[in-house]
C-alpha cells in the first residue's frame, strides 16, 4: 500500500510516498481504508516541528513515527480481536492532533482515540475537510457567551478555522465582520458574513467599530493591536501563542480585572466536536470550504500550498 512518510523534520521535500505492508490491527484497533483526509495546519506543524513545542509530541531529534496525517474519513475493513463497538464496513471519521499516519491507503487506529461513525448522507471529502478547522472554531466558541446580534470580528475568514467560525457564528445570529481578499467577498457572504474588510488594502484594527469578540483565526494579530476595537468588556482570542508566546500569560492576567479579556483555548474535546459537526453536516447546516483536491502522489504540493499561508479553507487529499 502507499503511505506518506517522513524520517526527518523539514519542508515538503522530506515527504516520501512509499510502498509499505498493509498494517494489521492489534486487539483494540480497527484498520481504516482511507477515502479522504486533508493537509491542514496541524499536519504542517508535525512535518516541520514548528513551533518547537511540537518536538515534545513527535520526537526531539527525529519523528518517533514516520507516518503523516491527523484526520480521516473512510471505511473500517478489519477489526482487532477485542473490538465490539464497530463492524467491518462502518463508515467512520476522526482526528488526533498528535498524528495518526492517516495520509495512507490504510492505517490502524485504537478505538479509544477520537473517532465516530459517519452518517451515510455525508461525503468522505466533506467529512474530512470539516474536522480540524471546525474543531478549533468550536473551541473558540465555548469561551464566548454569544447572544443574537453580538458583534464579532473574524480575522482570516477564508481559512479552515475562519470559514468554520463564520458559519457557526451565523447559526447563533451574530453580526459578523470578517477579513479576506476582495475576490472572496461573495463567498464569505454566502457563509454568513455581513461586513467584509479587504486585508490587502485595509488594517482591520483601524476600523471605527467596536466588537464584543475579536477572533483571530490565523494568529496574525496581537491583543495590543486589537484592544482599541474591543468593547470595554470584550474578549480577544487567537489561534496562536502570539509572537512572544504572550497569549497564555495574558489569559491569566486579564482574568483578574473586569475589563477586556484574552482567552487561550486549549482544544481538547475532539469527540464533542465530531458529534456537533456531524449533526450539522447531516442536517445540511454546515458545509466545509474546500479549495483544492490533491491525489496522494502530489502530497508535497499540498503541503507547500498549506505552508505558504495562502490556502483557502481546506486542502482535500483523495487517497482511495
Amino acid at each position: 500500500m502507499k503511505a506518506a512518510q517522513r524520517f526527518a523534520y523539514g519542508g515538503p521535500e522530506v515527504i516520501q510516498i512509499n510502498n509499505i505492508p498493509r498494517p494489521e490491527p492489534k486487539a483494540h484497533e480497527v484498520r481504516i481504508k482511507v477515502k479522504a483526509t486533508t493537509v491542514n495546519r496541524t499536519d504542517c506543524a508535525l512535518l516541520t516541528a514548528k513551533p518547537m513545542i511540537m518536538q515534545a509530541i513527535t520526537g526531539i531529534i527525529t519523528p518517533r513515527s514516520p507516518g503523516l496525517g491527523t484526520d480521516f474519513a473512510g471505511v473500517i475493513d478489519a477489526l482487532g480481536s477485542k473490538v465490539s463497538r464497530y463492524l467491518e464496513g462502518d463508515r467512520v471519521w476522526g482526528f488526533y492532533d498528535n498524528g495518526l499516519g492517516s495520509q495512507a491507503e490504510y492505517f490502524c487506529i485504537n478505538v479509544n482515540k477520537p473517532m465516530a461513525k459517519l452518517s451515510d448522507n455525508i461525503g468522505f471529502a466533506d467529512a474530512a475537510a470539516s474536522i480540524e478547522g471546525a474543531h478549533y472554531a468550536l473551541n473558540f466558541l465555548r469561551f464566548l457567551k454569544l447572544k443574537k446580534g453580538a458583534k464579532v470580528m473574524v480575522n482570516g475568514g477564508t481559512g479552515a478555522i475562519g470559514s468554520a467560525l463564520i458559519q457557526l457564528l451565523a447559526l447563533e445570529g451574530c453580526e459578523i465582520t470578517a477579513t479576506c481578499r476582495s475576490a472572496h467577498f461573495d463567498h464569505m457572504k454566502k457563509l454568513g458574513a455581513h461586513n467584509l474588510i479587504n486585508y490587502e488594502t485595509e488594517d482591520f484594527t483601524n476600523t471605527d467599530d467596536q466588537f464584543e469578540y475579536v477572533l483571530d483565526a490565523v494568529g496574525k494579530s496581537t491583543y495590543g493591536q486589537c484592544k482599541k476595537i474591543l468593547s470595554p468588556r470584550g474578549t480577544y482570542i487567537s489561534s496562536e501563542l502570539g509572537p512572544w508566546s504572550q497569549n497564555p500569560i495574558l489569559s491569566l492576567t486579564t482574568a483578574l480585572g473586569k475589563g477586556r479579556k484574552v482567552k487561550f483555548p486549549i482544544p481538547l474535546d475532539i469527540p464533542n466536536s465530531l458529534n456537533k459537526i456531524g449533526k450539522l453536516l447531516a442536517d445540511n447546516r454546515y458545509s466545509p470550504l474546500i479549495e483544492r483536491n490533491y491525489p496522494l502522489d502530489d502530497i508535497q504540493s499540498a503541503y507547500a500550498h498549506a505552508i505558504s499561508g495562502k490556502k483557502i479553507g481546506s486542502l482535500s487529499l483523495k487517497v482511495t
